[in-house]
C-alpha cells in the first residue's frame, strides 16, 4: 500500500453546523470504505504485513466507533423530521441500510481484527462489495435529498442544541485515551 490514510483528522466544518458536519463525514466513509478496498487487495496480493496492520487499525478505529456515532446522528436527528415530512419510505430504507451496514460490518470486522494482530484471515470479497455499494447508494440519498429536507425550516438554537447533542455523545464515546472523533 503506497501510502498511508490518515482517518482521524476532523472535517473542516465543527458540531456548530451539524448538517454540514454529517455531510462532510460522508468524505472520511468515502476514504475508509477506499482504504478498507485497497486494504483488502493489498492483502490477497502480497499478504498480511505491517502496512496492513496500521491500515486494519485505521478501518477498525473508523467503522467501530465514527460510523456507529454517525448512523446514530441520522437515526436521532434526520429520519424524525423526514418521517414528520413525509417522506417514510426513505426514513425507513435509510433505517433498514443503517441496521443491515451493522450486520455486514459485524462480517467483515473479524478478518480486520485478525490482521492487526498479523493473522491472516480472509475478508469476503461479495460482503465487502455489498457494504461498499450500500453505503454509496445511502450517502447519496442523504447527500442529495435527506439532508436537505431533514435541515428545512430548523431554527438556530435546534441546529445548535443538535451540534451539541452530537458532540456530547462522542465525548461519551471517547473512554480510552483516543481523542473524540467528529466522525
Amino acid at each position: 500500500m503506497s501510502s498511508r490514510v490518515v482517518l482521524h483528522a476532523g472535517p473542516a466544518v465543527g458540531f456548530e453546523q451539524p448538517f454540514e458536519m454529517l455531510a462532510a463525514c460522508h468524505e472520511r466513509v468515502r476514504r475508509s470504505l477506499d482504504l478498507l478496498q485497497r486494504l483488502h487487495t493489498h492483502v490477497l496480493q502480497h499478504g498480511v504485513d505491517t502496512q496492513v496492520h496500521e491500515a486494519a487499525a485505521d478501518v477498525l478505529r473508523y467503522f467501530d466507533k465514527a460510523g456507529p456515532a454517525h448512523h446514530e446522528d441520522e437515526e436521532r436527528h434526520v429520519l424524525p423530521r423526514l418521517r414528520a415530512a413525509g417522506m417514510v419510505e426513505v426514513a425507513n430504507r435509510l433505517h433498514a441500510d443503517h441496521v443491515e451496514m451493522t450486520r455486514l460490518w459485524a462480517v467483515l470486522r473479524e478478518p480486520l481484527v485478525a490482521w492487526t494482530r498479523g493473522e491472516s484471515a480472509t475478508l469476503g470479497k461479495d460482503s465487502l462489495l455489498h457494504y461498499i455499494e450500500l453505503y454509496n447508494t445511502h450517502m447519496a440519498i442523504e447527500d442529495v435529498q435527506a439532508f436537505a429536507v431533514a435541515r428545512e425550516g430548523l431554527a438556530e438554537e435546534s441546529l445548535s442544541s443538535m451540534g451539541n447533542e452530537m458532540a456530547s455523545r462522542r465525548r461519551g464515546l471517547a473512554s480510552d485515551t483516543t481523542p473524540p472523533t467528529s466522525t
